[in-house]
């Protein structure tokens, strides 16, 4: 005897252990958001991919424009090269210090005036226009302003400070300098990103905490940081990454000289002034995975303070 289907019962949608079904209505639209982002994505692609390959591939070459006949396949030879010359574990070095301490600095003082922003009662909107002002300056044209203000005898700081020495020819006051020039220009884009998580913090979740006896350092640690996690999260990747590919205020205060060259120098000079495509290329490569490693390791550390991610850290 065949048995008959009740085919009125809704059918049920399998769905993996712990994670919960999706409606039909609940799919098409994610298969919506699909077709929608597909279009942008594909030119994404398409425009960064292509470098990224292109740049693989020279990276394997022995590609000199000085002698182009030479030119042929030689695996992993540039990256051994590159990663047992000591200039470029010098830069490497030179570079993370630089990033290490410019973005801790730049995090200090973007939070404390981020928390003077965000307070101000009477002219908030001129305070936050005047302290934007040295992020809105061209990085090359605020650079000069400090190897003018530095030079021996025409400049105002060298004359005041540094008496008859040149300090942007030795090498821990030239890496001063460098790191102070980073801190003027992007201390206030850090205090922007830190003042949008202040929006975030709820007035009545401190009047609560001040309520329950918390001074103020304890409402700062206890509340105001972990409702900022996100913000801060955004703040030291962008900076951290743009620390680390740091060229515009070494090559004009110092040129590199000194062993005060990045490994962005390193590579522009292999791959512009040297025309050697395939050591630049393999350089290029290595700043890019450097890169990809700090993002990531940014991202497992603050995993559950990224946007859009859950208890567990997954998206």
């Amino acid at each position: 005897m065949s048995t008959v289907e009740d085919v009125s019962a809704p059918q049920q949608t399998t769905a993996k252990p712990g994670k919960p079904a999706l409606s039909e209505g609940k799919r098409a639209e994610r298969r919506l958001g699909w077709l929608l982002c597909a279009p942008a994505a594909i030119v994404m692609v398409a425009v960064t991919g292509y470098p990224i390959v292109y740049s693989i591939w020279l990276s394997l070459q022995r590609y000199d424009l000085r002698f182009p006949q030479q030119t042929e396949f030689v695996g992993f030879a540039n990256y051994a090269a590159v990663l047992s010359d000591s200039y470029w574990w010098t830069a490497f070095g030179t570079t993370v210090a630089l990033t290490v301490v410019s973005v801790a600095i730049e995090l200090v003082l973007g939070m404390t005036l981020a928390l003077i922003m965000h307070r101000t009662l009477l002219g908030r909107g001129l305070v936050r226009t005047v302290s934007l002002i040295p992020y809105g300056i061209v990085t090359v044209v605020a650079a000069f302003s400090w190897y003018y203000a530095w030079t021996p005898d025409t400049g105002y700081l060298a004359n005041i400070l540094a008496g008859d020495s040149a300090p942007l020819t030795q090498y821990l006051p030239s890496l001063a300098i460098i790191i102070l020039a980073e801190v003027w220009k992007t201390t206030p884009f850090m205090a922007l990103l830190l003042m949008a998580g202040l929006a975030l913090v709820p007035d009545d979740l401190l009047k609560a905490a001040a309520m329950d006896g918390a001074n103020g350092w304890q409402r700062f640690i206890k509340v105001m940081v972990p409702v900022m996690k996100p913000a801060i999260l955004v703040a030291l990747l962008f900076r951290t990454l743009d620390a680390f590919r740091i060229f515009d205020n070494i090559y004009v205060l110092t040129g590199g000289q000194n062993d005060t060259s990045s490994v962005s120098m390193q590579t522009y000079n292999n791959l512009i002034k040297g025309l050697n495509l395939g050591v630049g290329s393999t350089m290029s490569v290595l700043i890019f995975i450097t890169v990809a490693i700090i993002a990531f390791i940014f991202i497992k550390l603050f995993g559950t303070a990224a946007p859009g991610s859950d208890k567990e850290g997954k998206r």
